[in-house]
């Protein structure tokens, strides 16, 4: 079994914030946070400095190695910048 995390504090979002599953819209300062295991990666944001975490909307997606985990964090992060009611992203896989 592989896992591996991934934390970025410091997020600003942009004009529409992040959808997440239990607080809805949020906006600010941010830290985000993904998680890879057992084949998928499960994303939260938190306001940072606090201790509540929020899924982030569209979260677990499925994520076949660590590698990709981390991509799909970075583009999670950017996704988070962006706003607009940000979701987590889906990252293209390419075919075997």
């Amino acid at each position: 079994m592989s896992w591996a995390s991934w934390t970025t504090a410091g997020v600003y979002t942009g004009r529409g914030g992040v959808l997440t599953v239990e607080g809805g819209i949020v906006t600010g300062d941010l830290t985000v946070h993904t998680t890879f295991a057992d084949g998928e990666a499960r994303v939260a944001v938190q306001y940072s400095g606090a201790s509540d975490w929020f899924t982030m909307s569209g979260s677990p997606v499925p994520c076949p190695s660590e590698e990709e985990s981390r991509e799909l964090h970075d583009a999670v992060v950017e996704a988070v910048r962006e706003g607009g009611g940000a979701t987590v992203p889906r990252l293209p896989h390419p075919t075997v």
